[in-house]
């Protein structure tokens, strides 16, 4: 299978480098293609602007949406948003390794996500008719596709349970892994999570790696997140979940099957 692993962390010799390189042997071994972008050692250009279009429709007023959609329609996207779209369609599975900083990812990796997901290719997919409101929450160019969040966390594990201080993970994680990965059709899995990261010692690698290679083994085999698909009848026309789903719940769990739930409508 093919994985694609889209690193962001300045230091080659953090903990998120040591992962990304265990990540790398594991899947090899396994016999996974395995393709990096290692985003601070690319330079990658993180900022949304007007050189991402060669050719505009309007060259002097910037409509970021409007010319994303004309490029990728047309071919005139920058060169290094295509050669990183043609590896996620090249995928089977997405590995995103990051450190969490400000509860969301480094701005090198939201600049990654801002100019590669580009409208026509991760946004704006299918009809737009009526009650229908495009391919998109578990339906669009990247279904088909996996994808893992592995993050490293300074906080202590309370302080993102149900009632801790910080909010609950799921939700912290869930603009992410709802909002940006289940968005184009990428099947979710639980992430990979190392709490109070700055205090790793050396003694507790092993115990880390052999979790982390656990949870890459599984990598095609582990069940992802159940959320619930936009198109898949648990939404009414104004994508609002219906009043029989749900009873008892609150915040990100109102979005994913609960047993007993009636099947979703089967994916075309």
């Amino acid at each position: 299978m093919n994985v694609f692993l889209v690193y962001a962390h300045p230091e080659p010799q953090s903990l998120n480098g040591a992962l990304k390189d265990l990540a790398v042997a594991t899947l090899t071994d396994l016999g996974h293609r395995v393709e990096l972008s290692d985003l601070y050692a690319m330079g990658w250009k993180a900022v949304a602007d007007s050189a991402d279009f060669r050719a505009p429709v309007e060259p002097g007023r910037l409509h970021y949406p409007r010319e994303s959609k004309h490029a990728f329609a047309d071919g005139t996207q920058a060169a290094d948003v295509v050669a990183e779209q043609r590896k996620l369609l090249w995928a089977d599975a997405v590995i995103l390794q990051f450190p969490l900083w400000w509860f969301s990812m480094p701005a090198i990796l939201k600049g990654w996500f801002d100019r590669v997901f580009a409208c026509g290719f991760a946004y704006g997919v299918g009809v737009h008719d009526g009650e229908r409101w495009g391919d998109r929450y578990g339906e669009g160019s990247l279904r088909g596709r996996r994808a893992l969040v592995s993050v490293t966390i300074g906080g202590r594990a309370p302080h993102y349970s149900g009632r801790g201080v910080n909010g609950a993970l799921e939700d912290v994680l869930w603009p992410l892994q709802h909002g940006t990965l289940f968005y184009p059709g990428l099947a979710v899995l639980e992430p990979f999570t190392l709490f109070q990261a700055d205090r790793l010692s050396r003694e507790h690698w092993p115990e880390v790696a052999a979790r982390y290679r656990a949870r890459l083994e599984g990598l095609f085999r582990d069940p992802p997140i159940p959320f619930r698909r936009q198109n898949g009848g648990h939404y009414d026309g104004q994508q609002v979940l219906r009043d029989d789903l749900g009873q008892g719940l609150s915040g990100a769990r109102l979005h994913l099957v609960q047993p007993g739930d009636p099947p979703q409508t089967p994916l075309a």
